[in-house]
């Protein structure tokens, strides 16, 4: 903290970020990118994976609680050393280091998120808030995946960015759609 002699007010002062090696900025420079996927064993994480693995320069980590997700998605990916996959909930906090984050994770199903509505709307918050503290302490870059849900039942189609929604914060689908509007307002916070 420090003190403001004019008036003896404290000022709270963060540092920023960490930011990634400068050899990542060199035009001749091409790293080895090292990327988390979580929900990486859900339909499309699965297909990101594999997008993901055709550059032969990445390195690609998956963290999945297999909750939706199966591990049968990655099955060609499993044992092949640019690929981990890891059982993990995103709910618990993960230590990787990593370039970027693709987030993922989250039950997208009305079947699966009104089967267990707590554990859809930590995964958005807690787990969105676990993503962005990792971000930030590696210095990765993150890619939050979200949803038109967000607007509610929405009085408009399609819905413009700047279309606030129609919202039900306790109906039977606020789990997942206020979830993410959560985690979209961490995400910019963060920001």
């Amino acid at each position: 903290m420090a003190t403001d002699s004019s008036n003896g007010e404290q000022k709270t002062t963060s540092k920023p970020p960490p930011l990634p090696s400068p050899l990542r900025f060199s035009k001749f420079y091409q790293s080895n990118m090292r990327i988390l996927v979580t929900g990486g064993a859900g339909f499309i994480g699965s297909h990101l994976v594999d997008k993901l693995m055709e550059n032969e320069k990445n390195e690609v980590i998956v963290a999945d609680n297999y909750f939706t997700g199966s591990k049968d998605n990655l099955r060609k990916w499993i044992g092949h050393p640019r690929f981990e996959l890891i059982r993990h909930d995103v709910t618990q906090p993960l230590l990787v280091e990593v370039d970027q984050i693709y987030h993922l994770a989250c039950p997208a199903s009305p079947i699966f998120y009104k089967y267990n509505p707590v554990k859809t709307i930590k995964t958005n918050v807690i787990g969105t808030l676990n993503m962005l503290g990792l971000a930030k302490r590696v210095g990765a870059r993150i890619l939050l995946t979200s949803t038109s849900e967000v607007y509610g039942d929405p009085l408009i189609h399609p819905q413009p960015e700047t279309y606030w929604g129609n919202v039900n914060p306790i109906g039977v689908r606020s789990c997942y759609d206020e979830g993410k509007r959560v985690a979209e307002t961490l995400m910019f916070d963060y920001h």
